[in-house]
């Protein structure tokens, strides 16, 4: 937290800003800050009771529940934080300026290219992790203790986390549109309502995937991905409201290029590991992730994916 703020001390020097304490609740902004920082702990409180939720059920569904659950949850962490916290932490100034001018139709379109370039993003890393889940668990983890039957855990969970990765990367940048607007309100009462829906459904699937065969623990994975989901829907039909539209005929076609690439990506890399069944996962964990780049990134060339193809020619531009 001090590096946050430190990286930013030079850019207000150069721009000749300067800082004096203040200790007063009468200054307006400072108020304004506490108002809207209430309902953002109250939301931030709520994703934690949801870890908490999921953490006591998965301690009675076995040995080893709890351990898969959380390295899942960490590896389907690391494309959203990569790709979708990284995005919307660069597009949230942007959003702020033109709410504060009013400039609804420029936010509009604002918000719904920077969803779109997420989901172009994020949809191949989760296809992808959904694939290779098992040589990409069996390379980070297995080792030691860490065998087959724990690496199998963690696959599973990680198939299940892995459906909710878009709706967790949409949710970084409509949430952070919300703030924009200076609501904090909205995001914290559909972010409880997803919890409890969640506490529901951790309730209900984990019997449910036991009567199937399944591991039960990855029930609760599920669970979260379709909260999640159903949080991100009910805040994109809000925003969308209040905006005006989120330009849904110019990002359908997008949408639909990106969906076939990612598909064709998903088909490649599970026809290399039935060629490959007993590879090694040194070896097939790096192979199919630089060849699920490949196909996924010349299959949406190909489809004019716009998102996709600006990235490539700043690329191809770079010293």
């Amino acid at each position: 937290a001090g590096l946050h703020l430190l990286v930013q001390v030079p850019g207000l020097w150069r721009f000749g800003a300067r800082y004096t304490p203040l200790f007063t609740v009468r200054d307006p902004g400072v108020r304004e800050v506490i108002r809207l920082m209430g309902p953002r702990v109250l939301g931030l409180a709520v994703v934690q009771v949801n870890f908490l939720v999921n953490t006591n059920m998965a301690s009675r569904l076995g040995t080893g529940a709890v351990s898969a659950l959380n390295f899942a949850w960490l590896l389907m962490l690391l494309p959203q934080g990569v790709f979708a916290q990284a995005v919307a932490t660069a597009a949230f100034p942007t959003f702020s300026e033109q709410a504060a001018r009013g400039e609804r139709g420029a936010m509009r379109a604002a918000l719904a290219a920077t969803l779109r370039a997420v989901l172009a993003l994020s949809l191949p890393a989760a296809v992808g992790l959904a694939v290779l889940r098992k040589p990409l668990v069996a390379l980070l983890f297995e080792r030691g203790a860490f065998g087959t039957a724990s690496t199998d855990l963690v696959a599973w969970a990680l198939l299940f986390y892995a459906l909710g990765l878009v709706a967790h990367a949409a949710l970084e940048i409509v949430a952070r549109a919300f703030y924009a607007l200076h609501d904090t309100k909205t995001p914290l009462w559909v972010g409880g309502g997803a919890m409890l829906l969640n506490v529901a459904l951790s309730l209900s699937l984990p019997p449910l995937f036991e009567a199937l065969g399944w591991p039960p623990h990855s029930g609760l994975a599920l669970a979260n991905s379709l909260a999640t989901t159903i949080e991100m829907v009910g805040l994109l039909w809000i925003i969308r409201g209040r905006l005006g539209g989120l330009e849904g005929r110019r990002s359908l076609p997008s949408l639909v290029s990106t969906a076939m690439a990612a598909l064709l990506m998903g088909m490649v890399l599970q026809v290399m590991l039935w060629a490959w069944p007993q590879a090694d996962p040194l070896l097939s964990a790096p192979l199919g992730v630089g060849l699920g780049a490949a196909v996924y990134l010349g299959a949406a060339w190909k489809l004019r994916v716009t998102e996709v193809r600006a990235v490539a020619r700043r690329l191809i531009r770079s010293p």
